[in-house]
């Protein structure tokens, strides 16, 4: 609809649909796309040049042997990814014709959710999700407000509180919404689901329009569900993918691959060997005249490409997807898992990137926020403090309190101050009949320590019930059961930064009262009377004991005081530039002078085994960091509780109050003498957590301090401090950073993240205000609350406890399964090439294949790919119970112990050995010219067949022998694999395969096993190339036993 005539130049733009596209191919580009990216990963394109290259010139082996793996690889992918986007597409469909209620010409219509568009009046109804970001026009609850939860959005399932327009609110049926006449002027999309910045402007008749300021308050975003309210109307302001929640839609990054080959070696051996005549061109192979005449260079590097062709299977495209496969199937385990199920959410583990399985079994420090993650995040009223005098629920219930203003005004404060709201009941009318029943109201808020204060009065204080919010009018019932009214004019809402909330209410006698309440740091500089000592003192000590308080306080407002805060307010919220910088001036401006009422007290309860889980990954040789936005004291107290400190911890302080007593520089470098003085360097090999004879540090330090730390020296030098505080973190077993905000939680971890150690870090958290951290880890797990938003994270688990068996048991497997995996195949693979490279000695360096193109094709394929795979999905060299009973055995496996260059140096020395095992074993048979039983000869062919033989039989009983943990599986795929090779080779050579050009493989494994001799030498051979592996295992056996018993060959 146009904007009235008379308004402001109107620039029409084009807004997008309401379609949501989060598919990543369409049908017509999903083939030219999808191959451009499998052909990004270098493997997959080195393999295609391999395959190129075997079609242009003449190589030993037939483009068969590198296109057919490939083909497989990349139809396999491509069907996979094709799924994947077809499930993509069937959800967005599903979300783009969704029913939506549209109003038009003052009726309401029924369309698709597409077919939205910007400036459209929507109405939602309860449990609905909202289609699109709506402004909130108006409500069926009388006072214009709504209750959302953005479990979907931001993890945070506890249900908020949402504002319609105050012009607006009024309107409840569609004649009135389609009478409305409008225009909103508001920023461009962005990301940020907290921010919001908009005003609208509504045109009465005849009068000047009267502009409102919007907020974030005001803002319905997409994703989020309606509960508690049963309809309400809104304008759709953003759409399709200019909505939030579209906007935060993330992109997975892919890894990238390197591989390796022996061309460069052979062509320079080749050319060698051909510079004397005779080699080069022998009397019974002559060179045409055109091949006389080719250029050297042009020779020399056909010949590299041939024996870069011959090479290439030491590093097999079948690795790249047994590798997938692995990661993929195994992430399986994790959610299958039962002890990892909690039954009070009926929830067990999510897994969204199995990319990092392994990393779990490397983690070296977790990052844990507090609140929710360590604690419940249930909260329970324990006390309140009114003018010094405690009072605890239980005496407050037997009537001990005495009746004076001072106590009156604080129980008012406490039902007054907040953004509680009352869950609608069948017997809202009727109040009257509900008012001795005090605890039948059902509060909710988005913040638990609001309602366990509300709660709290109502349950133990024989007088105060908060009721309801009705026209702007707050109710609660006083001592005689009389309701009293209270209008409220203005809720100056809580931040992070202010860490403090107020309201702005007027009495039925008309006295205007600001009651504040907050945390102490922000309360207590801003009061000029009241009994502050004793206050402060009952705040710390509760504090010390593990406690969530507050305090309380107030000022009484004169008429003009009020009139000019309003104004200031009003001004700023209708800015549309640097709106909360302005808000929070005025907010400064007001929130001062007050007398101070008394303070509260909460309690957060730990979860359960969270202690235990703490001393768990301490012992593994974890670094455990608590980061969290509350105070020292609160914080330090849930520390010893989890036994993140200990009693003979000595704690240091790196706080705010330490700097203000000496210099940044000073306190910097005394605890750094404090810690390198008594411990050296504190490595991870030393660190326990749990060590008696070395001292126990424990580091605190709170956001202002990090602030300093982090901002740059006016020298312009700020890594100085950065490498010092760093110096002193990895000498505490334990780091606490207390008022932390979210962004500083990030900068945390991503200074740890990027210190010269490069330490692979963990962060877990519960909610919105811990995914700036959990994106900045290398992994990042979200707990309970945030199940739906676990898209920012790699992994989600219901409990904290759960973390234990997460990283010290299925961490620990994993990263032991994939590095056997990948040393496995390397071998496998060195193995399989190495006697091809040392046939080149003995055919003229000629590039003649050793094996046939069919064992060449199918050895990585079919041969002996499946019993490791087996074995990376299934393998335990240790019981999950002994892992879980023996955390420090988690280290054996850290800082990458089994890829190290001495593991490597073993695999492929053993490599290297079998190789040369079979090849000179099978020359040496060979030697005296083996006749069969017939008369006839050996040739190459049957020669290539027997090495092969013996390699197939030898890597797959190498790998039986590394197998600690035999299921049916095991025993079906590691006999069943060599079953399959003789039955193929049975069929390949015995049968004339009519499409082929060539038969040099009829009879051939027919004759060799019709041989004694050959069977003899494979057995032999096997048998040798077995020796090395048997001796270091027996030997192991016998040296050290109990390490054999509980870890693996390979550390």
């Amino acid at each position: 609809r146009e904007p009235p005539p008379g308004t402001e130049a109107y620039i029409p733009q084009r807004f997008p649909d309401n379609r949501i596209v989060s598919s990543k191919y369409t049908f017509w580009n999903f083939v030219p796309k999808n191959l451009f990216e499998q052909f990004r990963r270098i493997a997959n394109f080195y393999f295609l040049i391999i395959f190129l290259v075997q079609l242009i010139i003449d190589t030993p082996t037939s483009p068969v042997t590198s296109g057919l793996p490939l083909l497989f690889v990349i139809t396999v992918t491509a069907i996979k990814q094709g799924y994947e986007d077809w499930l993509r597409h069937k959800a967005d469909n599903a979300m783009n014709q969704c029913p939506v209620h549209f109003i038009q010409h003052g009726k309401l219509v029924r369309k698709q959710s597409r077919k939205l568009r910007v400036g459209d009046i929507v109405m939602v109804k309860e449990d609905e999700t909202f289609p699109c970001d709506l402004i909130f026009l108006s409500s069926s609850r009388g006072d214009g407000t709504c209750f959302v939860t953005t479990a979907s959005l931001d993890g945070e399932s506890s249900h908020k509180t949402y504002y319609a327009v105050q012009d607006t609110k009024a309107f409840h049926n569609e004649q009135e919404i389609d009478a409305l006449h409008a225009t909103i002027e508001c920023e461009q999309p962005q990301p940020d689901l907290y921010k919001f910045v908009g005003r609208i402007n509504v045109y009465h008749e005849r009068n000047e329009p009267t502009a409102r300021p919007l907020g974030s308050e005001n803002l319905l975003l997409r994703g989020a569900t309606l509960k508690n309210t049963e309809k309400i109307f809104g304008v759709a302001i953003y759409t399709g993918m200019e909505t939030k929640m579209a906007l935060n839609y993330q992109a997975k990054s892919q890894k990238r691959s390197a591989v390796e080959n022996k061309a460069l070696i052979n062509t320079v051996l080749k050319y060698v060997w051909q510079s004397e005549p005779f080699r080069d061109e022998p009397w019974y192979n002559q060179k045409t005249e055109p091949e006389r005449k080719r250029n050297l260079f042009l020779r020399a590097f056909t010949d590299f490409l041939a024996f870069m062709v011959l090479f290439n299977y030491i590093i097999p495209v079948s690795m790249y997807v047994t590798v997938e496969m692995q990661k993929f199937l195994g992430s399986y385990f994790l959610t299958w898992d039962e002890e990892m199920f909690d039954e009070d959410t009926g929830e067990g583990p999510l897994v969204n990137t199995s990319d990092l399985n392994e990393e779990l079994g490397q983690i070296e420090y977790v990052f844990t926020d507090k609140t929710g993650t360590l604690t419940e995040n249930n909260m329970e009223f324990v006390e309140c403090c009114i003018e010094g005098h405690v009072y605890v629920p239980h005496v407050i219930c037997n009537g001990q309190i005495l009746h004076d203003c001072t106590e009156d005004l604080f129980f008012r404060a406490l039902c007054l101050c907040h953004t509680v709201q009352v869950k609608d009941d069948d017997s809202v009318d009727g109040l009257k009949k509900n008012q001795l029943s005090r605890r039948s109201c059902i509060y909710i808020s988005s913040s638990p320590d609001e309602v366990a204060l509300v709660e709290g009065i109502q349950r133990y204080v024989l007088g105060y019930t908060y009721l309801r919010l009705k026209d702007n009018f707050m109710e609660i019932l006083n001592r005689e059961n009389n309701i009293e009214k209270f209008e409220l004019l203005e809720v100056l809402s809580f931040d992070s930064v202010r860490r403090r909330m107020s309201v702005i209410v007027r009495s039925s006698t008309g006295d205007i009262f600001l009651f504040c309440k907050g945390a102490d740091s922000s309360i207590f500089p801003r009061v000029k009377e009241g009994k502050i000592d004793q206050i402060r003192s009952r705040v710390e000590r509760n504090a010390v004991e593990g406690l969530r308080t507050l305090c309380v306080a107030y000022k009484k407002l004169t008429a003009e005081e009020y009139s000019n805060a309003q104004k200031l307010l009003q001004n700023a919220k209708l800015a549309l530039q640097d709106r909360e910088k302005k808000l929070a001036e005025v907010y400064e401006k007001i929130e001062r002078d007050f007398i101070l009422l008394g303070a509260t007290a909460v309690e957060d309860r730990l979860q359960e085994k969270a202690a235990d889980t703490i001393e768990a990954l301490q012992k593994a040789g974890i670094k455990v960091w608590v980061l969290t936005g509350d105070k020292m004291e609160t914080a330090a107290a849930t520390c010893y509780a989890c036994k993140l400190f200990r009693r003979n911890t000595q704690i240091l302080e790196l706080t705010t109050k330490k700097i203000e007593e000496q210099s940044l520089h000073d306190v910097l470098f005394d605890l750094s003498k404090t810690v390198l003085r008594h411990n050296g360097s504190l490595t991870r090999d030393t660190f326990s957590g749990l060590s008696t004879d070395m001292q126990d540090y424990g580091l605190i330090i709170d956001g202002a301090a990090l602030s300093l730390i982090m901002k740059p020296r006016q020298d312009g030098s700020s890594g100085n401090y950065r490498e010092l505080f760093l110096e002193i973190c990895r000498n505490c077993s334990a780091v606490l950073c207390c008022r932390m905000a979210p962004l500083q939680k990030a900068q945390i971890v991503k200074l740890i993240k990027l210190s010269k150690e490069h330490p692979i870090t963990l962060a877990i958290g519960d909610g919105a205000n811990d995914v700036s951290m959990i994106l900045e880890a290398h992994v990042g797990i979200i707990g309970k609350e945030g199940r739906q938003a676990a898209r920012n994270s790699d992994y989600a688990i219901p409990k904290f406890k759960h973390l234990k068996k997460m990283l010290l048991v299925h961490g620990h497997f994993y990263y032991v399964r994939i590095s056997e995996l990948v040393q496995y195949f390397f071998y496998k693979n060195v193995c399989f090439i190495f006697p091809q490279f040392l046939y080149q000695f003995f055919c003229g360096f000629s590039q003649q294949t050793l094996y046939d193109t069919a064992y060449l094709t199918l050895y990585n394929i079919s041969f002996t790919s499946l019993p490791i795979l087996l074995y990376g999905l299934m393998e335990q060299h240790v019981s999950a119970d002994t892992l879980k009973r023996e955390p420090s055995l988690y280290r054996d496996v850290a800082k990458n112990a089994l890829l190290r260059w001495r593991a490597f140096i073993y695999w492929t020395f053993l490599g290297v050995f079998d190789a040369v095992v079979f090849f000179f074993g099978a020359y040496f048979l060979f030697d005296n010219t083996i006749v069969t039983s017939n008369g006839q000869m050996f040739g190459n062919w049957t020669f290539g067949t027997l090495v092969f033989t013996v390699l197939v039989f030898t890597v797959t009983l190498k790998l039986a022998l590394d197998t600690h943990y035999w299921t049916w599986i095991n025993h079906f795929m590691i006999w069943g694999s060599l079953v399959f090779y003789i039955i193929f080779s049975l069929l390949w050579g015995g049968i004339i395969w009519p499409f082929l050009n060539y038969q040099r493989m009829y009879y051939v494994f027919m004759q060799m096993l019709s041989s004694g001799p050959a069977w003899l030498g494979i057995i032999l051979l096997i048998t040798v190339s077995l020796l090395p592996d048997v001796l270091k295992k027996v030997l192991s056996n016998y040296f050290i036993p109990m390490l054999c018993l509980l870890q693996n060959h390979t550390y």
